[in-house]
């Protein structure tokens, strides 16, 4: 279970494949025969409540849960399903140093580049989270990006399982670096998605960004 600090997320992507170590390839070519993950039925749902209320007479499991989940209890409001709100997504790059922009997007950012990369550019992105309610399992991510229309890369991966905090999760994907060349400058359309287990989507974030040359 995440502990609210920095974590990495592992992903794999087209941009980036070429960097990737030859052992990394095959453990994921192997887990994706293997169907394990496609095969996983997540248990039911159960209330926090439940959790909270359970062997309260083991002093040192009651201890544990107070330090956990004591902060929310007040917050739970009966509500079995889990909620995920994203605050912001940042952009970390070699070249942008660190840019944040608030969630939800406004109309006029939707529609315009949110930020620009040259070619050849290192970065990850960096997004801050916090999750109501419930405990959210098995929070992955996927990154589809276009390029007039034809798909040209997606990349996937873990963020993790979530208790409930008041305080903000901050969360890096794993880091990318951008294509090269003139064909690889221009700009691009790309969508965001956030899933857990229960096959929940929490964010869907439509953006735009721009490759451009290397000076």
């Amino acid at each position: 279970m995440a502990d609210g600090k920095r974590e990495e997320a592992g992903s794999s992507s087209i941009f980036g494949e070429e960097h990737k170590e030859n052992n990394v390839e095959e453990e994921v070519d192997e887990f994706a025969i293997d169907g394990s993950f496609a095969k996983f039925v997540p248990p039911p749902l159960v209330p926090l409540q439940h959790h909270l209320e359970k062997d309260k007479d083991d002093e040192s499991l009651r201890r544990w849960k107070e330090k956990l989940l004591g902060c929310v209890e007040r917050d739970i409001n009966g509500q079995v399903e889990p909620e995920v709100t994203f605050h912001s997504i940042g952009i970390i790059s070699n070249d942008l140093g660190e840019n944040n922009t608030p969630l939800p997007l406004d109309e006029s950012q939707a529609s315009n580049v949110l930020f620009s990369l040259k070619e050849g550019s290192q970065y990850r992105f960096k997004l801050a989270f916090t999750v109501k309610y419930n405990i959210v399992s098995g929070l992955t991510y996927s990154n589809t990006v276009w390029r007039a229309g034809i798909q040209v890369d997606q990349s996937e991966g873990m963020l993790g399982t979530f208790a409930p905090q008041q305080q903000p999760y901050v969360h890096l994907l794993d880091e990318e670096i951008t294509p090269s060349g003139a064909l690889a400058r221009g700009v691009y359309s790309a969508k965001l998605r956030f899933v857990d287990d229960d096959k929940k989507c929490h964010m869907e974030l439509s953006y735009t960004f721009e490759i451009t040359k290397r000076s």
